[in-house]
């Protein structure tokens, strides 16, 4: 993790974004895991925009709880913890003085490179996430990369193979698994690539059901006040799934390939990215849509308001960083940061828990 904390990437926002920001009294959190970034986003106390930089590679999956962070990358699972959360009202060091969240690494759980995507928590605080590479959701295990708990019925068995590009998952209120995405349902090694315009499914983790189909490359599936939305990636639509008639419903374009999305008060934060110019961003309806609207695809976060499918608010990201995975809020948290893994400053910071009972 790098101790960098000035973005090497520009930022830019519509006039009012760090207004609405603080107004909504939060922050969020953002991975690209093309660029390796972790990036904590705010406001300062003048009210400008805080962009906090840390370097996670290939980070992917977030979680954010009342005061913890969660974040697949590359070969781990990791969990921050907010080191202020431990002493309320306490200053935070002088080094983030502006801040009011301090996440610190404080466990990981060794995985391997299963190209983890969406991350959650079960009831009793374990991750969940979606173990792309293997076709099945997973949780972490004390002795091995993972321990498998579903995968759809035309897996016909795990293998490092990622056939359907499972990748989205949507947890009920009582913290389980609910609703998965994948993008072509095959039981072949990379199978799914054949399914991208229109092979996207939604599928009911507890009966094994499909409730949806006919998407393209759907992801971030997620539960709100009852409702399924997720991302139309194909097709750069952000909308919602009627589960009765099994019919996606466009809410709103976002030009970019969609992936990552949470909600902050009646907002939706959707995570655009530029498309690769390779096959696996080729073909798509999204091409055309762009054209047809005269528009370039952009990398950034559009905030689009559920009662009218408007998007008043948006940030957009040029330079290094051009693709995102995963968009978290941080409800009431202003101006959040994070400690790295080198340097004097962990060595620093240590904290003390409750002495275990006799």
């Amino acid at each position: 993790m790098s101790e960098t904390t000035e973005p090497r990437f520009a930022v830019h926002t519509s006039r009012h974004f760090s207004s609405w920001l603080a107004a909504q009294g939060g922050g969020m959190a953002v991975t690209t895991y093309q660029a390796g970034k972790l990036l904590l986003l705010g406001t300062r106390p003048d009210g400008r925009l805080s962009v906090f930089e840390r370097s996670l590679p290939r980070c992917m999956g977030l979680h954010v709880s009342a005061d913890t962070l969660h974040v697949t990358t590359l070969s781990q699972i990791w969990r921050f913890r907010d080191l202020l959360a431990d002493t309320p009202g306490a200053p935070p060091p002088p080094a983030y003085k502006e801040h009011d969240v301090l996440y610190a690494p404080r466990r990981c759980w060794v995985t391997g490179d299963l190209d983890a995507h969406d991350l959650a928590l079960l009831p009793n605080g374990r991750p969940v996430f979606v173990n792309t590479l293997f076709s099945c959701l997973a949780t972490v295990d004390e002795d091995h990369s993972f321990a498998p708990l579903w995968r759809p019925r035309f897996i016909s068995r795990l293998a490092a193979e990622d056939r359907c590009h499972l990748n989205g998952l949507a947890m009920d209120e009582a913290g389980a698994p609910r609703y998965v995405t994948l993008v072509g349902a095959s039981d072949v090694a990379d199978g799914w690539r054949e399914h991208r315009r229109s092979g996207g499914q939604v599928i009911d983790v507890a009966s094994g059901e499909v409730v949806a189909q006919g998407l393209s490359m759907p992801h971030s599936p997620r539960l709100h006040q009852g409702v399924l939305y997720l991302l139309n990636a194909g097709s750069g639509e952000f909308g919602r799934v009627d589960i009765a008639s099994g019919r996606f419903e466009p809410i709103a374009f976002c030009p970019g390939f969609l992936r990552g999305m949470s909600f902050l008060g009646n907002y939706a934060l959707v995570g655009l990215s530029m498309p690769r110019e390779n096959r696996t961003f080729s073909g798509l309806a999204l091409d055309d849509a762009l054209k047809s609207r005269g528009a370039e695809p952009r990398c950034g976060v559009m905030v689009i308001d559920l009662t009218s499918g408007d998007a008043p608010h948006w940030l957009r990201f040029e330079g290094l960083v051009q693709e995102l995975y995963d968009v978290a809020a941080i409800p009431g948290r202003r101006a959040p940061a994070a400690i790295g893994f080198m340097g004097e400053e962990i060595q620093r910071m240590v904290s003390i828990g409750d002495a275990p009972e006799a």
